[in-house]
This record gives C-alpha cells, sequence and structure tokens, in this order.
C-alpha cells in the first residue's frame, strides 16, 4: 500500500515539474493589429518599431518569458476590425491585443475586447469614446484622446488671444478635438467667434479662408491631417493670413515640415512629444532607435515605445504569469513609466496623464518651447465602469 502510495506521489510531482517546466518555456503572445498597408502604414510600422524596441531593451525576456509577436494588418479597414480581433484573441490566443490607429477600427477592437476579458492597450487612436463609455478594466491608452490633443491648444491659445476662429474637418476627431479646444479656450477667458467645418476628407479651404478674413480674430485653430494639412497651411500663407492671423493646431505640423516647406514654420502647436526633448530617457531613447532603424523617432514610435513599456510593468508585476489577469491590470493601474515624452502615469479610465508641450516649427523639427498644461487627464466624464 505505502509503495503504491509513494509511487503515486512521484507521478504526481513528475507531472507538477513537467507542467511548471512547460509554464516556463511558454512564449509570451503579443497581438500587434495595425496598418501595416495603406495610408497609415508608415504610423502603424513605426508603432511596432518602437514597441519591439522596449522588448529588445529587456533582452526579448520579460520576467524570464519569451516574447512572441503576431502581427496583423488591419488594412485601416473598421468593417474587418470584428473578425481580426477575434482572430488574435481566439485563434492566436494573443495574451494581449496592441491597436491601432484608425479610431473606428479601435472602436471595434475595444468592443470585442470588453467582451472577451482580453487586455488590450491602444497604442494611437484618440476616439474619446475609448477611454469613455467603452471603459473597461482591461482596456488601456497609451496615446492620447481627441479631448486632450484640442484642450492643450485651447490652453495655449487662451495664453495669447482674446477670439478665435475654429475650423476643422465635420466628423467624429474633429468634433471631438474642437470641443476640447473650445472648453479650454472659454475657460481662459477666450471667445470663440464661429466654427468653420468642411467634410471629411474635403481640402477646398479657400471659401473659409475668406470668411477668416472677414471675421479677424486674433487668432484660428484648425484640426485637419495628413495631405490636407500640407494644402491648409500653405493656402493659409498664400492668403496672406498667416503673418495677420496666427494659426494653430495639435498635430498641424506632425510629420509634414518638409512639404509644408515656409507655410509652417514659426507656427505653434500643443502636443504631448517634442522632437529632441531634453530629458535623458529621451535622447537614450532616440539614439537607439536610430540604431536599430536609421531614422530618427516620431511620436508614433514614442507611443508604441510606452505601450510595450505598460505592458512590461503588468508583466514584470507578476512575474510573468498571465493567468493573474487582475494582479496585471492592478500594477498597469498604478505604473509610472519613465517615458521620452516625460512622466507618464493612467487616470481611472486607464487614459494618459502627460505633460502638453508648446512645439514651434523650425526647420524640419517641432522643438519644445515651453508647457501649455502639466500633467493633463482628461476627465472622461462617460466612464461608468
Amino acid at each position: 500500500m505505502r509503495r503504491k502510495f509513494s509511487l503515486r506521489l512521484l507521478a504526481a510531482v513528475a507531472l507538477t515539474c513537467t507542467s511548471v517546466g512547460a509554464y516556463a518555456a511558454d512564449d509570451v503572445k503579443v497581438g500587434l493589429m495595425l496598418p501595416y498597408s495603406g495610408t497609415f502604414a508608415e504610423l502603424g510600422q513605426n508603432i511596432t518599431n518602437g514597441f519591439k524596441l522596449a522588448i529588445d531593451q529587456k533582452g526579448g525576456k520579460i520576467a524570464g518569458r519569451t516574447i512572441e509577436y503576431v502581427e496583423l494588418d488591419d488594412e485601416s479597414a473598421p468593417a474587418k476590425a470584428n473578425e481580426n480581433a477575434n482572430k488574435l484573441i481566439r485563434r492566436d490566443n494573443v495574451d494581449v491585443l496592441v491597436g491601432t490607429v484608425h479610431s473606428g477600427v479601435a472602436l471595434t477592437m475595444a468592443r470585442v475586447a470588453k467582451n472577451t476579458g482580453a487586455l488590450m492597450i491602444i497604442p494611437n487612436a484618440g476616439a474619446n469614446e475609448l477611454t469613455g463609455a467603452l471603459c473597461s478594466p482591461n482596456i488601456f491608452r497609451a496615446s492620447f484622446s481627441n479631448w486632450q490633443a484640442g484642450y492643450a491648444v485651447g490652453a495655449l491659445m487662451a495664453q495669447k488671444h482674446k477670439t478665435a476662429v475654429s475650423l476643422a474637418w465635420n466628423y467624429a476627431a474633429g468634433d471631438e478635438q474642437t470641443a476640447g479646444f473650445k472648453e479650454a479656450f472659454e475657460a481662459g477667458g477666450g471667445k470663440v467667434l464661429k466654427h468653420l467645418s468642411l467634410p471629411f476628407p474635403n481640402t477646398e479651404f479657400q471659401p473659409l479662408l475668406t470668411e477668416i478674413a472677414t471675421l479677424q480674430p486674433d487668432a484660428v485653430y484648425a484640426f485637419v491631417a495628413g495631405a490636407a494639412q500640407v494644402k491648409l497651411t500653405k493656402d493659409y500663407e498664400a492668403s496672406g493670413l498667416k503673418d495677420r492671423i496666427p494659426l494653430y493646431g495639435a498635430f498641424l505640423t506632425e510629420g509634414t515640415l518638409e512639404a509644408q516647406g515656409s507655410s509652417a514654420q514659426g507656427m505653434l502647436t500643443a502636443l504631448h512629444y517634442a522632437d529632441g526633448l531634453d530629458n535623458p530617457k529621451n535622447q537614450a531613447f532616440i539614439e537607439e532607435y536610430k540604431k536599430a532603424h536609421g531614422e530618427t523617432p516620431d511620436v508614433f514610435a514614442v507611443q508604441g515605445y510606452d505601450s510595450a513599456q505598460l505592458f512590461i510593468a503588468g508583466l514584470e508585476a507578476v512575474n510573468g504569469d498571465t493567468s493573474k489577469k487582475e494582479d496585471m491590470i492592478r500594477a498597469m493601474e498604478n505604473a509610472k513609466l519613465d517615458s521620452p515624452r516625460g512622466p507618464l502615469s493612467f487616470s481611472k479610465s486607464h487614459n494618459p496623464v502627460m505633460n502638453m508641450y508648446i512645439r514651434e516649427a523650425r526647420g524640419d523639427q517641432n522643438v519644445m518651447v515651453g508647457i501649455a498644461v502639466e500633467a493633463l487627464a482628461d476627465p472622461s466624464p462617460d466612464c461608468k465602469r
């Protein structure tokens, strides 16, 4: 009887050791659902580069576990987002879902994450709803909300001007960023004379510029993106408004300074990162990113890097045991990251709390010249979790 018991005990111990060994050998799977083709392909790649750099700095392992990547091109296609997110979660069994750039895709991803309980980190999309009405314990954002981006510009403009006109594409991001701008500008004593809009992605700015010339505000806030911001600043300069009525924005000179030429020089913007930001973490980040990729990192690479830093904080807190999801989430909620953008923590809705910098376009860089708002947190009034 004793011999049989001993044999059973040995078998159980052997099984346990095998299980522990298997756990230790398992890779942690990171699902990168980002645009790797189309208009936003460069942004998706830069986010990926930043994320992987943070992992590589840890030797490719976190808490003794190797990180494996499952990359999926979301094509910036909201119609495919549900199927793609479910593939990564249910078929590939990823431990964290990272994505994305396009807010329409990210909103669907967040709904899938909320329904399945999968851990999700958003490295770019700014839709307020992601950390508002859709907020969930398992969903984090490492970039910004549209409200934050607009609010910072409004705070900056209120320091310098009494009246303004706002101009934006008539769609969700334009509406949300403009609302943030208006809130801060009016709180600072400013008055918005009129809001001008045009359908997305229309770039026929001339009728609006004519109206601005008639209204004669002290300044103009604008939200458009990509090639449209190049056309806007060039049209603004050509109309003779640049030297009379300053033009402001959040991303208005981000990634397009070379194409904008003289039309953007001297322009002030407000954002959570500035080229060459003078802190030790950023200087080291820039050097290592250049060494790995042969180019200077942008704000999207920073957001990817910080997404990884946030995940690392959670994984290290549970010593690599991803089954301890509640403990991981608690550690991520309380994380205080040393980011290239400066101090970074997270609000109750899991949105970043961070400095918003005043940047001046000089040559091919957006150089920090001050701080618009310190430690700006989105109040996320619609987050009810």
